[in-house]
C-alpha cells in the first residue's frame, strides 16, 4: 500500500528527463523557477522595506527612544521575533497541505502587509513600520518551512546542492538589490517615502503573479493533527529533530552562521557612519559587497562539491569565516581620519561614495567582507542540502520549522549581545573581533562533537589538493539504504578516497594494524571504523568485527570492506577473501538484503601513501613524499550493484578487476 508521503513523493519526484549540465539550467525548468523567482521577490521587498526604514531611523528621523546606534538591532529583533513563536505551526501547515497553495496565501499576506506600511512611510510613523516589521517577520516565518521543504521534493540528491546554492544566491542578491533600493529610495528628497512605499506594494504584487505558474507540491502528511499551541509544537519540534543527533547539530551550526551573520548586518548603516565615516550610499556599498560574496560561496559549493551534498565545505567555511572577521578588526584599525567638520564644534562630516572608494584602506575593509561573506557562502549551502537530505520527508518541514526556531533563539541573541557589548563602551570593530574568535571556538566544538564534517573536509582537501581525484559511475552509491562497497585495496588513503567519493557517511572494516599508523589511525577511529584481526591471530575481535559491521547494515547504513584483507604490495589485484560473504549470509539470514557496489581504485599504486619497494628489496609506504609530484590523477570506478544472492569472492574480484581496466 502506497502511503501519502510516497505517493507525495513520487508525484514530484525528478527523473533523468530533468538531468541538466549545471545549476543554472534549473532556470529554464518549471519545477525551479517560478519558486526560484517568487522567494527572490519576497527577499527583495523584506530587505527594501526593512532597510529603508533603518535608514530613515539612523539619517532621517530623531527618535529619542530608539537612537541609530540601536536601531539595526531594534528591527532586526523584531523581525525575527515571528519566527520563535509562529515556527512550529508554519512546519505543521507545510507537511499537512499543498505547499503550492501556502505559498499563494503568504505573497497574498504580503500584499496587504505592504498597503498597510504605505500608510506608515507617507505618515513616517515609526510605531506602524515597527508593527510591519514584525508583520513582514510572520510573513517570513510561514515561507521559511515551504523554502527548504519544497526543494527536496522537486530534486534529486545530485540537485540538492546546486538548487540550495541557486536559492542562497537568490536571496543575497534579492538582500543586495533591496537594501540598495532601499538606501537609495528613501534617500531620494522630498519623495523618498512614497517612492519606498509604492515599490514594495509592486514587488508584492510581482511575487504574487510569479507564484502562480510554480506547479502542484502534494503533502507530505496530510493526516496530521494540527497543535495549535505554538509553546508545546516548539518543543516538540525541538525533541522531533533531535531525534537524529547529525541533523540536530547542523540546525545548530546553521543557527550560528545566522547568530554570525546577523552581528554584521545589522551593524552595516552604523559601522558605516561612525567608524567608515560614509553616508547611506557607503552603507549600502558594505551590503552589495556582502551579499555578491554570498552569492559567489553560494553557487561555487556545487563546483567544488562535484554535485554531491558535501559538507567538507562546512569546515573550510569556518574557517574563512573567522580569518576575514578578525582580519576586518584589523583592517578597521587602520583607516584614514574622518573627514575635516565645517565648523570647530561641529561633528565629522562623512564622506561620499567617491571619496570613499578612492582610498587604498577601504579596499581591504571591502575585501575582508566579500571574503568572508564568501566562505559564509561555502558553509551554510551544503549544511541546508544535507538537513533536507537526511530528513525524513513526511516531518521535513518541522524539522525545518525547528531549524527557523533555534536561528530566531540565536539572532535574537545575537542582537541582544551586540547591544550589550555596544552598551558597555565596546566599539563595533571589537565586536567583529569577538564574532571572529566566537565563531572559530564553536566551529571547533562543532566539529568535535559530529566528527563527519571534520573527516569530509579532510576527504575533501585530498582528493581536491593532494590528488587529481576523478570519479566514474558514483550514481551507482546508493543514497538511502543499506548497501556493502567492495574495493581494491591500494593505500592507506583508500578508505578516506571512498569518503570522498561518496554522499553518505560510511562505516568501514579495516586491518587492525592500520589504526597504530600515526593521525590516520586516528582519522580512522574518528570516523568509528571497525578494526579487524585474523581469526588465528584474535578470534574474539574477528567476531566482533563481524557483529558490528552486521549492526551497520541492520541501521540501513553503508559498510565499506577491502576483501583483499591487506594493502597490495605489487601494485596487483589480490584474491579476495570470504569475509563478504560472512557478512551478506549473516545479513540475509536477518532478512535484510544488502546490495553489494563494486569498486576500483585506480593509478594510485606507487604514490605516497602506497606501498613502494626501495633498493635492498624493503616494501614500505609513506616513503619520498614527492616522487609522483603533485596533484598527480588517481581515480575511483563504481560499478552497477550486484544483488546479494548472486554475490561469490570470485565474480566479484572480476568486476573489481574489469573496473581497474576500465
Amino acid at each position: 500500500m502506497t502511503t501519502p508521503a510516497a505517493a507525495a513523493t513520487a508525484a514530484t519526484a525528478p527523473h533523468e528527463a530533468n538531468a541538466h549540465a549545471n545549476q543554472f539550467a534549473l532556470l529554464k525548468q518549471r519545477r525551479f523557477a517560478p519558486f526560484f523567482w517568487t522567494q527572490f521577490a519576497g527577499a527583495a521587498n523584506d530587505n527594501l522595506f526593512k532597510f529603508a526604514f533603518t535608514v530613515m531611523v539612523t539619517y532621517q528621523l530623531q527618535l529619542s527612544w530608539m537612537p541609530p546606534a540601536m536601531a539595526g538591532l531594534v528591527i532586526g529583533a523584531l523581525f525575527i521575533l515571528p519566527f520563535l513563536l509562529f515556527s512550529a505551526t508554519a512546519g505543521q501547515l507545510t507537511d499537512k497541505f499543498d505547499k503550492t497553495k501556502i505559498i499563494r496565501f503568504v505573497k497574498n499576506f504580503e500584499i496587504a502587509i505592504m498597503l498597510i506600511a504605505t500608510w506608515g512611510f507617507l505618515r513616517a510613523d515609526a510605531v506602524v513600520l515597527l508593527g510591519c516589521v514584525f508583520l513582514m517577520g510572520l510573513h517570513s516565518t510561514l515561507f521559511g518551512p515551504v523554502k527548504f521543504a519544497y526543494l527536496p521534493q522537486v530534486l534529486d540528491s545530485r540537485e540538492l546542492t546546486g538548487g540550495n546554492g541557486m536559492v542562497e544566491m537568490g536571496t543575497f542578491v534579492a538582500i543586495l538589490l533591496g537594501q540598495v533600493a532601499g538606501g537609495l529610495l528613501v534617500a531620494l528628497p522630498q519623495i523618498g517615502h512614497t517612492t519606498v512605499a509604492v515599490a514594495c506594494v509592486l514587488l508584492a504584487l510581482v511575487g504574487r503573479g510569479v507564484a502562480q505558474a510554480i506547479p502542484q507540491a502534494p503533502a507530505t502528511d496530510p493526516g496530521l493533527v494540527i497543535n495549535w499551541n505554538p509553546f508545546s509544537e516548539t518543543w516538540r519540534n525541538l525533541k522531533l529533530a533531535h531525534g537524529n543527533i547529525v541533523v540536530f547539530r547542523s540546525l545548530l551550526g546553521i543557527s550560528w552562521m545566522w547568530f554570525f551573520g546577523a552581528v554584521f548586518l545589522s551593524q552595516f548603516p552604523s559601522f558605516a557612519k561612525e567608524v567608515l565615516h560614509g553616508d547611506e550610499q557607503v552603507a549600502s556599498l558594505l551590503l552589495v559587497v556582502f551579499s555578491v560574496g554570498i552569492g559567489i560561496g553560494s553557487l561555487l559549493c556545487e563546483t567544488l562539491s562535484r554535485r554531491q551534498v558535501e559538507i567538507g565545505l562546512v569546515p573550510l567555511g569556518a574557517i574563512g569565516m573567522s580569518v576575514f572577521a578578525i582580519d576586518l578588526y584589523f583592517a578597521s584599525r587602520g583607516l584614514p581620519p574622518a573627514p575635516a567638520a565645517a565648523g570647530a564644534l561641529a561633528a565629522p562630516a562623512v564622506m561620499g561614495l567617491g571619496a570613499f572608494v578612492s582610498q587604498a584602506a577601504h579596499w581591504r575593509v571591502m575585501a575582508d567582507l566579500a571574503l568572508l561573506s564568501l566562505f559564509a557562502g561555502l558553509y551554510s549551502v551544503p549544511m541546508y542540502a544535507l538537513i533536507q537530505l537526511r530528513s525524513q520527508p513526511t516531518h521535513r518541514a518541522r524539522i525545518i520549522a525547528a531549524n527557523n526556531i533555534l536561528n530566531a533563539l540565536f539572532m535574537i541573541g545575537s542582537s541582544v549581545l551586540a547591544g550589550a557589548l555596544l552598551g558597555a563602551g565596546f566599539t563595533i570593530p571589537q565586536i567583529f573581533l569577538f564574532t571572529g574568535i566566537a565563531n572559530a571556538l564553536v566551529a571547533f566544538y562543532i566539529f568535535m562533537l559530529v566528527p563527519e564534517y571534520l573527516l569530509r573536509f579532510i576527504a575533501w582537501m585530498l582528493s581536491h589538493f593532494v590528488y587529481r581525484f576523478e570519479i566514474k559511475g558514483d550514481e551507482h552509491i546508493p543514497t538511502e539504504g543499506a548497501a556493502v562497497l567492495v574495493c581494491n585495496h591500494v593505500s592507506f588513503i583508500d578508505a578516506i578516497l571512498l569518503m570522498a567519493a561518496s554522499p553518505r557517511p560510511i562505516r568501514f572494516i579495516m586491518d587492525h594494524r592500520i589504526f597504530k599508523v600515526p593521525v590516520l589511525g586516528w582519522l580512522f577511529k574518528l570516523a568509528k571504523a571497525i578494526p579487524i584481526a585474523p581469526q588465528k591471530e584474535d578470534p574474539a575481535a574477528y567476531e566482533a568485527a563481524f557483529a558490528r559491521a552486521l549492526q551497520v547494515l541492520r541501521e540501513g547504513d553503508l559498510l565499506a570492506i577491502f576483501p583483499e584483507g591487506a594493502i597490495t604490495r605489487d601494485g596487483q589485484l589480490q584474491p579476495f577473501k570470504g569475509g563478504v560473504m560472512k557478512i551478506i549470509e549473516s545479513a540475509r539470514a536477518e532478512g535484510i538484503e544488502p546490495p553489494v557496489i563494486p569498486m576500483a581504485l585506480t593509478n594510485l599504486w606507487g604514490s605516497y601513501f602506497s606501498r613502494i619497494e626501495l633498493r635492498g628489496g624493503q616494501n614500505v609506504a609513506m616513503a619520498k613524499p614527492f616522487r609522483r609530484g603533485f596533484f598527480s590523477r588517481v581515480g575511483l570506478n563504481v560499478g552497477h550493484a550486484v544483488p546479494p544472492v548472486e554475490v561469490q569472492p570470485e565474480a566479484l574480484q572480476q568486476r573489481v578487476s574489469g573496473l581497474l581496466a576500465a
